[in-house]
């Protein structure tokens, strides 16, 4: 049953969201010829995570649908300067009458707008909401396809599919579950080879500044100055950092605390090796990371063997904890919510 936005993404009860789109009819309209709009798409992502209050924390790009998992962060609009709203909000939707080429124009147009403070607000509203993050995503990639291709139409299936997750291991079970998919796809052999993922792109970006040594390093304990610089070049990326060192004085608010990059590129091969041949040895990395989020190897290999092998995510809710359930079911007044994860959820 569908269910209305509004009530789904309430940043009271997660700030996280797993949203999926597809290509009408589930044609191949990123695939085969049109394989280099997937590079559309990753760079429109990339553009408007510098706009909106809106972090992209992982995404998948397919031939005819993609993944993308945001946090919302209302907190950082709240902190905008009413010029920084209207200056966000004219680089993503540009007034065709404006030019922006001439200061003098650009900042007596701004002035002007500033002086409207429900205008303002919409604006500010605008770009820290769900809904118009991915119609600035979508809308703009459907045109140039349509413009590409001389035709008009639908690119994308109307509606797009929002899951909120709700605690750290459904998280990072997401976060896998997407770098994952042009493996499970058969596109990819491995997960930082996969292009047009999260994944990749946090490896790029440090195989650019020359330190998969120091990630290795960092993933071995062996050096705190090698954690500190992995830590530093997340921080530099446009994608949110794994790791969340907030409280330590960064820049830049993380996903989760304590959990670093290298710890995660350690977990996703584990888990794309135990997925693939249904065995794969668990290093003392991976075993760390199961018993920091208090759940076990074979709990894990069963909720992602599911993720991988499912065609269509079920539920609006995505939990491994039943509590946390019952929780977010007292909250919208229902007697249960539906899980994602269905039965493997710990009791």
């Amino acid at each position: 049953m569908t269910m209305p936005r509004r009530q789904l993404v309430d940043v009271a009860m997660t700030r996280f969201y797993h949203c999926i789109s597809r290509c009408v009819r589930h044609m191949f309209l990123c695939g085969d010829r049109f394989a280099h709009r997937k590079a559309w798409v990753e760079s429109r992502l990339e553009f408007l995570s510098t706009h909106f209050a809106i972090s992209v924390c992982g995404f998948a790009i397919l031939d005819n649908h993609l993944h993308v998992l945001c946090r919302l962060d209302p907190g950082v609009a709240d902190g905008w300067s009413d010029e920084e709203v209207v200056r966000r909000w004219i680089a993503v939707y540009h007034p065709s009458c404006l030019d922006v080429d001439d200061p003098d124009v650009l900042q007596a147009w701004i002035d002007h707008q500033c002086r409207d403070a429900g205008r303002v607000a919409r604006y500010r509203e605008r770009l820290q909401n769900l809904g118009w993050f991915m119609k600035a995503l979508k809308e703009p990639l459907a045109r140039l396809a349509n413009k590409e291709e001389g035709c008009t139409g639908t690119f994308w299936e109307a509606r797009y599919k929002s899951i909120a997750v709700l605690d750290e291991e459904a998280l990072l079970a997401t976060c896998a579950y997407i770098d994952l998919n042009p493996v499970a796809a058969g596109i990819a052999t491995t997960p930082e080879a996969a292009r047009h993922t999260s994944i990749k792109q946090r490896v790029d970006h440090v195989r650019k500044h020359h330190s998969l040594g120091t990630l290795k390093l960092a993933a071995e304990a062996q050096s705190v100055a090698a954690a500190r610089v992995e830590a530093d070049l997340e921080q530099s990326h446009w994608l949110c950092p794994l790791q969340d060192r907030s409280k330590a004085g960064a820049g830049r608010e993380g996903m989760l605390p304590g959990f670093s990059l290298s710890g995660y590129l350690e977990l996703v091969d584990w888990t794309a090796r135990l997925c693939r041949t249904g065995k794969a040895r668990i290093t003392e990395e991976v075993a760390g990371i199961m018993a920091r989020l208090g759940t076990t190897a074979e709990c894990w290999h069963s909720r992602l063997r599911k993720l991988m092998a499912t065609t269509r995510w079920v539920g609006h809710y995505c939990a491994t904890s039943a509590e946390r359930l019952k929780t977010v079911a007292r909250l919208r007044g229902v007697h249960h919510v539906d899980n994602a994860l269905g039965s493997l959820v710990a009791q």
